[in-house]
């Protein structure tokens, strides 16, 4: 007898919870959310937003960094928010829970036009992910989808290549000389304009 039940799988049931807590992202440009699951329980969601009790980027009216020029993907010392992944990991460790085997599930999408993102994180909450202890990591796709990593395989594709070699890198790409996130192009400031073309 055929299944008449569409009962998304646990993977995809996970991933629409962490669209429902990128909802709340305070970023001007993105929203991003992520849950973290262990033994079948969600015990820790974080968005990206700014650090408890500051000012947003949205209360603001402007992101600090478009307004610098800096391409998405770079220079994130200079953002105002914490990233959902991270978010994520910091409230496990405020109420004492140990991530170690568990999973994490990124969803992320445009602010304003819900152009769904490839969620890949950026190599800084890599490096968390990777210490924190995770097993897996689900991430949206721009295609509807979604990519599974192992947190195992980022650990030896590091050791064989470097960092900068990761082939999915979260941010900036260049097609045709013009700067793009996720196929879309991104306005950039004329100072860093100049320096890419004297890079070329």
């Amino acid at each position: 007898m055929e299944n008449q039940y569409n009962r998304p799988s646990k993977d995809q049931y996970y991933l629409d919870l962490a669209k429902s807590v990128s909802q709340r992202s305070t970023c001007t440009k993105v929203l991003l959310g992520a849950v973290i699951i262990r033994d079948d329980q969600v015990v820790a969601t974080g968005y990206v937003g700014a650090p408890r009790g500051t000012k947003s980027s949205q209360e603001h009216g402007s992101c600090l960094r478009r307004e610098m020029g800096i391409p998405s993907g770079h220079r994130y010392e200079i953002c105002r928010s914490v990233h959902a992944e991270q978010n994520a990991i910091i409230n496990a460790a405020r109420s004492g829970t140990s991530l170690l085997g568990g999973d994490m599930y990124i969803y992320g999408e445009l602010q304003g036009d819900g152009g769904i993102l490839d969620a890949f994180p950026c190599f800084i909450c890599k490096k968390m992910i990777i210490n924190c202890g995770l097993k897996r990591v689900i991430c949206s796709l721009k295609n509807g989808g979604f990519k599974i990593f192992t947190v195992d395989e980022w650990v030896d594709e590091w050791r064989e290549n470097d960092i900068i070699d990761d082939k999915f890198q979260y941010g900036i790409d260049t097609k045709n000389g013009t700067p793009t996130v996720n196929d879309k192009p991104i306005k950039i400031s004329p100072e860093l304009q100049k320096k890419i073309d004297e890079s070329k």
